[in-house]
């Protein structure tokens, strides 16, 4: 059998490579490259910097989670999960959603455990447009909102909000709509803006939308991250909204715990059935042990998240506290784990360029607010990530607090 093997392997590989001459690869993304998020992870990591720039936590998870994940794993979870995920973890969701939202989901028809926040708005994505349809995004935007549309064969529109408030104008986005437009989709709190949609924001969303035939996307994964007295506003909570939304979460921000990547989507029963065909053909099931150990985990710990507010706040108020006295402008984020710094006294260069110069002169990898729109405002924004230690942020505000001083050549 090797010498048989032995005697097509070179004429194939002449094959292939003959044909590998003659066939050009005709991309469905061709501009798209390596994400900013892991080109400033990788320069950081070459220059030591501090990375402030990718929003991942720096600090260990609850060690429970751990044990639990560890005992399930030993326990014998780990063949293929339903495809629709864990019964047990889809009944700790809807409780969950009772609490938070005053809502009764399904969770047999209505929710979806999917491979992070990102597979659950892809595969809603192809669930619900194709060629010829027109989905509305708003930019400042998660980088996967395009491309998802894009390799559904969608025209994918951008309207931008304008900093430094990044208010929705709902005029705009109404001459926006047109009669190929199938999906909006929403991020609230919005990465990387850090606002939140108030609830006149979903009252005049609701209006928008009202006798038109368009879904809706509300990326709702930084959900118990709302500061200073803001609520979160689910589209969930919204009877008119829910029945033509996905609303999209994700334990590893919940968890502080991003290389889970479990998350979930909830929708209607009709729009369930639809997406689910997409993800049984995309990931189809997703790590039983992490689906099985994180029921435990809401059942030990139902009020699991109400504590990220308070949490984060005093995160945020850390790195804002630590550029108090310099030229640098930080405007409270209302949300998320990320905080905006405008640096337009002490610079006219471009985001990108600011951002290059703190990598490599301050040490501080940060992430150009241009980069989340397609046609980017003039604006000197830079986003930072306060998911992380106390000492991480002390250390990257004292190199930002030298850097604006003037005190690094």
């Amino acid at each position: 059998m090797a010498h048989r093997l032995a005697s097509w392997a070179l004429p194939l590989r002449q094959l292939t490579n003959r044909s590998a001459r003659r066939l050009a690869i005709r991309s469905k993304l061709p501009e798209v490259g390596t994400t900013i998020f892991t080109i400033m992870s990788r320069r950081a990591s070459e220059l030591q910097a501090i990375n402030l720039g990718q929003g991942f936590p720096d600090y260990d998870i609850d060690p429970r989670l751990g044990e639990l994940v560890h005992e399930a794993m030993l326990q014998g979870h780990n063949q293929y999960a339903p495809m629709p995920g864990m019964p047990q973890l889809r009944q700790a969701i809807a409780a969950k959603l009772t609490r938070h939202y005053a809502v009764q989901v399904d969770p047999e028809l209505e929710i979806t455990i999917t491979l992070g926040a990102t597979e659950a708005i892809f595969s809603a994505v192809q669930s619900l447009v194709g060629p010829g349809d027109e989905v509305v995004v708003f930019d400042p935007s998660y980088d996967s909102y395009d491309p998802a549309v894009r390799l559904a064969g969608a025209l994918c529109v951008h309207v931008p909000l304008q900093p430094p408030l990044f208010r929705y104008d709902w005029e705009r986005i109404k001459s926006a709509l047109s009669a190929r437009t199938r999906l909006l989709i929403i991020n609230s709190p919005l990465n990387p803006a850090c606002t939140c949609m108030s609830a006149q924001d979903m009252v005049e969303l609701a209006q928008l939308l009202r006798d038109r035939d368009i879904y809706l996307i509300a990326d709702e994964v930084y959900e118990h991250m709302v500061f200073d007295g803001r609520r979160h506003h689910s589209v969930l909570a919204s009877p008119e909204l829910r029945e033509r939304s996905v609303a999209v979460y994700s334990f590893g921000k919940t968890l502080s715990a991003t290389g889970v990547r479990v998350g979930y989507a909830v929708a209607a029963p009709a729009i369930t059935a639809e997406l689910r065909k997409v993800h049984q053909f995309n990931t189809f099931t997703i790590a039983t042990a992490l689906q099985v150990a994180i029921a435990r985990y809401l059942s030990e710990r139902p009020d699991t998240g109400s504590e990220l507010a308070g949490f984060f706040a005093a995160k945020r108020d850390r790195m804002i506290a630590g550029l108090r006295d310099t030229d640098l402008i930080l405007r409270p984020a209302e949300g998320s784990f990320f905080q905006l710094i405008d640096y337009t006294a002490l610079s006219k260069t471009t985001d990108v360029e600011f951002a290059e110069q703190l990598l490599t002169r301050a040490g501080v990898a940060s992430i150009p607010l241009s980069v989340f729109y397609q046609q980017p405002p003039s604006m000197t924004l830079l986003r930072l990530c306060f998911a992380k230690r106390d000492e991480t942020i002390d250390q990257g505000m004292e190199r930002l607090r030298k850097f604006a001083k003037g005190s690094i050549a």
